[in-house]
């Protein structure tokens, strides 16, 4: 064994470059089954961020459906997912670009099915015996979109509201015999892990709804994906007792089938998501959360038997389950493999992986695993967190160094990190820099309680967990309390802004496209967040005093540290107004601040490119920060405005 070098902490030269990385690496996403044929979706930054639809034929090869230019990806929330669905070999999906539903029969050619109206569509589902889709629908035709269920004819196209009425809908769900449907929908200011109802009904000889009822779900009870079992008893999770557990209605009756403090459900960012289905009529294949990990169990619906499947995976999801002998299918990953589509025997137990997110293999010797970590926060509680070391088998520090701290905060804000093998964090700890993801307040995966510790706190709880972790680190002696450094995007980049600006724990930090005015956010995002900041903040515009106090654009003259940037230019959710009209502030100022714009992104990078651009640009600025030499010398981007050390700084 070769003997380990001597270089300070962020120096490391590390084999795990934003190159390599991104280099043939795509996401994995929306498991769908028809019959014994396999569909999931794959998103690929080295196609400019392209979704599409991939099929596992019968011989175990894959072979994409959808092909170039087409982008199978819809836009309903902004958020999207639930964007395509197969029945019988033929694969419908929403095409990005125009937002109109396509379809692609087996031998055939993608065509369009609906009209060309600037209306979006998700969550879609075969209805055979009437020869339809069923699906979400959004009207962008008004002042504020209007959310809908409607059928869309396979043979003409023509299109016909089913359900209306409320804010928002979501999973029509058709029971076996083609009777019923069940959907959920919820309204403003809820947010559908605040309060959602399961609705259903009878379907009547014209195919529209008839005798329909509220099943479960209220103003403060949050329902996540109903189900239809086999024999037809709906299915679905709620969080009634302060977890996301299943129950089923069965001759009039709400059941629960298994409760435990344990997350059975994940917050409905997107469409299409699930974490439990049918092996057979009374047993359930289910994902479900503790503590930060996932797990993998079969439940016996009669006994509420809960019995553990054992894989090498901490982090399951899209859980769906083939016809008899197919096998259950869901996303895996691990502290130490990245996340790939696995096909699992619940019989025997055995699994095998039938698509991997990249080939990139990491050496142990450079793999910092996590570590779940407890701190004490503000009030006498207790906060979460993921803390990676620094890992680098070839190099060690200086005697009596500790490593600098890179702090993450994660997006949503109803969100959580999970322990997942993430190249980007690995990308830090290689190079000698401690990370810590924290799960503060507001995070899933602990309860319902735990979630709701952010209402009315955002901007205060989860800087004050962000901040305590980092001292909690820093006090027992793990990293330099001196070079502590915090990052984050979207919501994340609120709470980096916020922490910067409010506290004076951090001596620099890194916005990805995250918020710097709640007010603007208020008044300017899409529908779907349109009212998520009135259980965050407080009603707007009644509380209009909050969100100035906690908009880090009003309190440039708090925050004294260097802030750099990232932004896409198209992003609708955050737009860029908010970024630029910051940098400008603390440019002005005299603070080494640095700004950079990319071209055709939206909320969040998906081009190859740019994620390579935004992860060399964040350490760049970090080694000008703290005058640390990089093992890599990197050339500073050319967009990079402002940036420390160069003519424009």
């Amino acid at each position: 064994m070769s003997e380990r070098g001597v270089a300070p902490y962020g120096s490391w030269r590390s084999p795990i470059s934003s190159d390599v990385i991104v280099r043939g690496v795509v996401g994995l996403a929306e498991v769908v089954i028809d019959g014994r044929d396999v569909y999931w979706l794959e998103s690929r930054p080295d196609e400019g961020g392209r979704n599409v639809v991939v099929y596992l034929t019968p011989d175990g090869r894959t072979e994409d459906v959808t092909p170039q230019p087409l982008n199978a990806r819809t836009r309903v929330h902004e958020y999207g997912g639930g964007g395509f669905t197969a029945n019988r070999g033929t694969v419908y999906f929403s095409n990005f670009a125009d937002q109109r539903i396509f379809y692609l029969a087996p031998g055939g050619e993608p065509a369009p099915l609906s009209a060309e109206t600037g209306r979006r569509y998700a969550d879609m589902v075969v209805d055979r015996d009437r020869h339809r889709l069923i699906a979400v629908r959004e009207n962008h035709a008004g002042h504020e979109p209007v959310n809908e269920i409607v059928g869309v004819d396979l043979e003409s196209g023509e299109e016909y509201v089913l359900v209306s009425g409320n804010d928002f809908y979501s999973s029509p769900r058709l029971s076996p015999d083609g009777r019923r449907l069940g959907w959920l929908t919820w309204n403003h200011p809820n947010m559908p892990w605040d309060g959602t109802e399961l609705m259903g009904c009878d379907l009547g000889a014209d195919g529209f709804p008839e005798n329909v009822e509220q099943v479960a779900g209220g103003q403060d009870e949050s329902i996540f994906q109903p189900e239809w079992s086999p024999e037809g008893t709906l299915h679905f999770v709620s969080d009634s007792t302060g977890w996301w557990n299943l129950y089923r209605r069965r001759e009039g009756r709400v059941e629960p089938l298994c409760e435990r403090e344990a997350e059975f459900g994940l917050p409905q960012w997107a469409f299409g998501m699930s974490t439990y289905a049918f092996v057979s009529p009374g047993r359930i294949v289910c994902s479900y959360t503790e503590r930060g990990s996932s797990h993998l169990a079969i439940l016996d619906a009669e006994s509420g038997e809960l019995e553990p499947l054992e894989t090498p995976y901490s982090n399951i999801a899209y859980v769906r389950a083939g016809e008899a002998g197919g096998g259950v299918i869901f996303r895996g990953s691990s502290p130490t493999e990245a996340a790939c589509i696995v096909r699992l025997d619940p019989s025997t137990g055995l699994h095998e992986v039938l698509r991997r997110s990249g080939d990139l293999e990491i050496d142990p010797g450079y793999l910092s695993v996590p570590e779940p970590v407890e701190f004490p926060t503000e009030n006498g509680r207790t906060a979460h967190a993921f803390f990676y070391s620094p890992k680098n088998r070839d190099y060690a520090a200086p005697d009596g160094e500790l490593p600098p701290l890179l702090v993450m905060s994660h997006g949503g804000p109803t969100a959580a990190s999970t322990t997942a093998l993430d190249p980007r964090i690995q990308y830090w700890t290689s190079r000698g820099i401690a990370v810590l993801d924290v799960n503060y307040g507001g995070s899933t995966g602990y309860g319902r309680e735990y979630r709701r510790r952010l209402e009315g706190a955002w901007g205060v709880v989860d800087v004050d967990d962000c901040a305590n972790g980092a001292v909690y680190l820093a006090e027992r002696g793990f990293v330099d309390g001196g070079r502590l450094m915090i990052t984050g995007g979207s919501a994340g980049g609120y709470t980096t802004l916020c922490a910067l600006s409010f506290r004076d724990t951090f001596a620099a930090g890194a916005s990805h496209f995250g918020i710097s005015d709640a007010e603007a956010l208020a008044r300017e995002t899409h529908k779907f967040e349109s009212r998520y900041l009135d259980r965050l903040i407080g009603p707007y515009p009644g509380r209009a005093d909050l969100y100035l106090e906690r908009s880090p654009i009003h309190s440039t003259e708090q925050l004294s540290c260097p802030v750099i940037f990232f932004q896409g230019l198209e992003d609708e959710v955050v737009p860029k107004e908010q970024a630029e009209k910051m940098f400008a502030a603390l440019r002005e100022k005299g603070l080494p601040v640095s700004y950079v714009p990319f071209e055709g992104e939206q909320h969040g990078f998906r081009r190859a490119e740019n994620i390579k651009r935004a992860l060399d640009g964040e350490l760049y600025f970090y080694s000008r920060v703290f005058g640390f030499e990089l093992a890599e010398p990197l050339v500073p981007d050319h967009t990079m405005l402002g940036a420390i050390g160069d003519p424009a700084g």
